[in-house]
């Protein structure tokens, strides 16, 4: 009898000063080793690795992707021995424009066209292209795998995607909403509807992705059917340090009130803005609460109008839907932040949320990710942790077991 073949994928996360890298069983979803190599090219880049219940943390100054990679890899596989039972190499890739609809098999073509996604994505795309290069370079005879953060946006109808700007910025230029964190909102999606008893293609849910960048997104029988990010991750929500929604005139009063450049201005909009912006204290969430419960009222300010904006787009998600099974809180914030959750359902009270306090403290841990009562009538509402590497080894051993039924016997 033929064996299965080993379902164990190395995942690669590659950002422009940073590569995250997990090696996982994509069956289990269960982590064997998860790195990070930080501040590359830098003085001091450093890398840190969890593998078998160690933790190996070493300074490898100015190391560039190339050099963070290699030191990761032979710390989990001494001597460059890579395992029989690695099966892929899935690698998260921030933008794919209309090019990529589902997951795909790299070769030169793919990352020609993933560099091509440069200009929507300058800080992101040009580093996944290098990671995937090295990788490729380090695993020749590996298949790798590329999943993209817009690509489950793509089901989105030409109503929610086409601006209100001339046609042909599109056809041209192809100026549109795109959408991201697309691999989160699809796994808490179909986590939800496993917890909800029901198939994912009879669930209809906004699933809201809340971390440093936050989005929501209206998941229709498992379909993106909106999304409130848009040709870049700077649209839609308050974030970390990005604004969200603004008046598109804004720049120019600015430039003329304090003769900063359009650059500086979107710099500011982009990395000075959001939640550090209103508070002039940080741009983390957990710092945030606890300033405010010192009574600083500007940290305060910023987490209300944080969970105001985000109830008043997860209303906007409705246009998409014609019910709501589900609203699903992730991501950093999502996930741990009791305050959020709670202002957040008291401004969508016309929703008739019922949430229950002991369950929400909880982070939904004991009740199935449930933090509404369980006769509630009104909004379920639900804390699902997500699992971003997960689903990419998912989506790379389901590719790799897709190319296997396709050989010939």
């Amino acid at each position: 009898m033929k064996a299965d073949p080993p379902h164990e994928v190395l995942i690669i996360n590659c950002g422009s000063s940073s590569l995250k890298y997990a090696w996982l069983d994509a069956g289990t979803g269960i982590v064997k080793a998860k790195g990070l190599a930080e501040r590359i090219g830098e003085v001091g880049t450093s890398i840190r690795l969890e593998l078998g219940g160690t933790i190996i943390e070493k300074a490898i100054p100015g190391a560039d992707h190339g050099s963070a990679l290699r030191e990761l890899v032979e710390r989990c596989w001494p001597g460059g021995v890579i395992p029989s039972n690695l099966r892929a190499v899935g690698h998260r890739v921030v933008h794919g424009g209309e090019f990529f609809r589902e997951p795909c098999l790299v070769d030169a073509e793919v990352i020609a066209k993933i560099v091509m996604c440069a200009e929507l994505a300058p800080l992101h795309n040009p580093a996944n292209a290098l990671g995937i290069r090295i990788a490729m370079e380090r695993f020749p005879s590996l298949p790798h795998v590329a999943v993209f953060d817009t690509a489950f946006h793509q089901t989105m109808p030409k109503r929610a995607y086409i601006y209100g700007v001339p046609y042909s910025w599109y056809t041209q230029h192809k100026v549109r909403r795109y959408g991201f964190h697309g691999t989160s909102h699809q796994f808490v999606a179909n986590e939800a509807a496993r917890l909800l008893g029901r198939p994912i293609d009879d669930c209809q849910l906004v699933t809201a992705h809340l971390g440093n960048g936050c989005s929501v997104c209206a998941v229709r029988d498992g379909h993106s059917v909106e999304t409130s990010m848009g040709l870049t991750p700077s649209e839609g929500l308050i974030m970390g340090t990005r604004s969200g929604d603004i008046d598109p005139n804004l720049t120019e009063f600015i430039a003329l009130k304090t003769a900063k450049t359009s650059h500086e201005i979107i710099d500011m909009i982009n990395r000075k803005s959001g939640l550090l912006g209103i508070s002039d204290v940080s741009n983390d969430m957990r710092t945030l609460v606890a300033a405010a419960h010192t009574g600083n009222e500007q940290a305060s300010l910023a987490i209300d109008i944080f969970c105001y904006r985000l109830a008043r787009q997860v209303l906007s998600m409705c246009a998409g839907l014609d019910r709501i099974d589900a609203l699903v809180f992730t991501g950093g914030i999502g996930e741990h932040c009791v305050e959020v959750r709670a202002k957040t359902l008291q401004y969508l009270a016309f929703l008739r949320p019922e949430i229950d306090d002991a369950r929400n403290e909880a982070h939904g841990q004991d009740s199935h990710g449930r933090i509404t009562r369980d006769q509630a009538t009104g909004l379920v509402t639900l804390v699902v942790p997500t699992n971003e590497e997960w689903m990419i080894g998912r989506f790379a051993l389901q590719l790799c077991q897709k190319l296997d039924r396709d050989q010939p016997e």
